[in-house]
């Protein structure tokens, strides 16, 4: 596992002692990246104060206006969810999760995402996301603060990391580098198109098919070769739906 490859996700957080208090969970458990989503209020003095001896972690934290500005060099994405969807995503406790950002840090950019303290991550920032990552609570009060959640999630990277007998060589040995998000989100662009274009999704009743077509591919990770041919193909396809039509 390489921690330097993680970042950590915070999307319009609205306390900045949450902040602080995320950032110091981070450096216990040994990470550095933090990436704040147009938080409400930052910088501010209780973020640092709660930071406490993590200032480091804070002040070396990017700051961006959109998710998808966060993500656009990343590989693999996983978003924390606490509630469940009507179309279920690949749905993992953190120890799983673990294993699976472990493979994917060794070869390349990886995030993980905590939403807004009182609802999360919207549907669509969860589509976004390869894996979703849900921290079993019990019933009887399911609520964890944001720096809590971040803690669990961190302290099961660590153990994964001193695991042992567990192998420090990827088992995945591949010909082309993953593809990044903001990759992706150009292919799916391409793909709604097209399927407009062959009739196949009516725009004005698009029902869940784009979102079970995230899915799809999300569950694959796709490297740019295989975007590339994908890309191809969508262009032909859109190529011979233009000539049957007549269109110059």
């Amino acid at each position: 596992m390489k921690l330097d490859k993680i970042r950590i996700v915070l999307v319009n957080t609205s306390h900045p002692g949450n902040i602080g208090g995320v950032a110091r969970a981070m450096k216990n458990m040994g990470l550095s990246r933090l990436y704040l989503v147009a938080p409400q209020q930052y910088p501010h003095e209780k973020a640092e104060w709660r930071a406490a001896s993590a200032g480091d972690v804070l002040q070396s934290a990017t700051v961006t206006e959109s998710l998808s500005e966060a993500v656009a060099d990343c590989q693999f994405i996983v978003g924390t969810s606490a509630r469940g969807r009507r179309i279920p995503w690949p749905l993992l406790d953190p120890r799983q999760c673990a294993e699976h950002i472990d493979i994917a840090s060794r070869n390349g950019e990886v995030a993980i995402l905590f939403g807004r303290e009182d609802r999360g991550l919207t549907n669509d920032e969860l589509q976004i996301c390869n894996l979703h990552l849900n921290i079993p609570t019990s019933e009887a009060y399911s609520s964890l603060n944001l720096a809590m959640a971040v803690q669990v999630a961190c302290y099961e990277l660590r153990m994964r990391l001193n695991a042992p007998g567990r192998s420090t060589q990827s088992n995945e040995q591949w010909d082309a580098p993953f593809t990044t998000r903001a990759a992706m989100e150009h292919f799916f662009v391409h793909l709604e198109q097209t399927l407009i274009d062959i009739e196949f999704l009516d725009p004005t009743a698009p029902r869940q098919l784009m979102a079970r077509m995230r899915r799809l591919y999300s569950r694959v990770r796709l490297d740019k070769m295989e975007l590339n041919i994908l890309r191809g193909i969508l262009t032909e396809t859109q190529k011979w739906v233009a000539r049957a039509r007549g269109d110059n």
